[in-house]
């Protein structure tokens, strides 16, 4: 029996935030090494474990897989999140996408200067109000089910809360016009795996502050 997924990046979220999401949403336990030091990221390299010199790495059913989209791609698949046939995978694609492209605008957002983050903070907000949840409301209106593709979970589903719940740190509000995303949270957020996931103690991480920051700044030297 293969053992548990294991994933190599700082203890923070990262571009490993949505790698931790979809396993906890499918019921998977996984391991974390973090990496806490230059050494740390040195050991991986020279040990040929980082394809292309980059994190993440999951270490999973005997692969050393690198690059978030294609991780995230197996684990959806694997764990049946991404749909029933190509059209349905076609749209959670399209779907996880724009949320990725959305999720992106925060995900740097700690290693700004004040001014720059908070310029970059309202452009995020105008975004996620006028252009992103916007398609995800008329998606869920157009085909009155409970979730984004084929009435039923998938990567899609478990990526859009995780965004709402990243645009609801800066905006608590950011539902308030958006009435069916806001049952949409209330029903995901309530999934059994997602809502032990969303509890205190578990492996979700918290937004990235300025000791996460001087920690990747001082791994990877940017």
């Amino acid at each position: 029996m293969a053992g548990k997924p294991k994933l190599h990046y700082p203890n923070g979220r990262g571009r490993t935030e949505s790698i931790r999401w979809l396993l906890a949403a499918a019921g998977v336990e996984f391991e974390e090494e973090f990496i806490e030091t230059k050494e740390d990221l040195l050991k991986l390299l020279n040990d040929g474990s980082l394809l292309f010199q980059q994190v993440p790495m999951v270490e999973i059913d005997g692969m050393k897989m690198v690059q978030t989209r294609a991780i995230l791609s197996y684990i959806a698949a694997k764990y049946n999140l991404y749909g029933k046939d190509l059209k349905e995978r076609a749209w959670i694609d399209i779907y996880v996408e724009g949320t990725t492209e959305l999720m992106g605008m925060m995900m740097f957002l700690a290693f700004q200067a004040a001014g720059t983050k908070e310029k970059n903070i309202a452009l995020m907000i105008e975004r996620a109000t006028t252009r992103y949840f916007p398609a995800y409301e008329k998606a869920l209106k157009d085909h009155g089910h409970d979730y984004l593709v084929g009435n039923k979970l998938s990567w899609a589903d478990i990526h859009l809360l995780e965004a709402i719940l990243m645009v609801e740190e800066y905006k608590p509000d950011i539902l308030s016009t958006f009435p069916l995303l806001q049952a949409f949270k209330g029903r995901t957020s309530n999934i059994p795996t997602i809502k032990k996931f969303l509890q205190p103690g578990s492996q979700r991480k918290p937004p990235s502050d300025e000791k996460f920051v001087a920690t990747v700044t001082k791994i990877f030297n940017t």
